[in-house]
């Protein structure tokens, strides 16, 4: 019996039409409203995807400074909440490595 789990990566490729493989950095999130992020970066990239449940599993992509405080925070076209924007910018941070020029 094999007590490792299955990588979430394949799943999320199935899901995605394979624009997520097991080389990117994933990370997911569920709001306290039942919507769903889904961030992945890809090495070599200069932004990450970011998918949310809320518009259709929309693709956005996101850098560095994507965040704007206006009032309101968005991302690009998206309204996001607090949490949201706590979040993502962990994201950024973790995977900034797999940036071009910022390793």
């Amino acid at each position: 019996m094999n007590d490792t789990p299955p990588a979430i990566e394949p799943l999320l490729a199935r899901f995605f039409g394979g624009a997520i493989t097991g080389k990117d950095y994933v990370g997911y999130f569920l709001n306290e409203h039942g919507e769903e992020n889904v961030f992945a970066q890809r090495r070599g990239e200069k932004t990450a995807r970011l998918w949310r449940s809320d518009v259709d599993w929309e693709m956005f992509r996101v850098g560095d400074h994507s965040i704007r405080v206006d009032g309101v925070i968005t991302v690009g076209d998206l309204i996001v909440n607090r949490a949201e924007a706590t979040w993502l910018p962990s994201c950024l941070a973790t995977s900034r490595h797999l940036r071009p020029g910022r390793g």
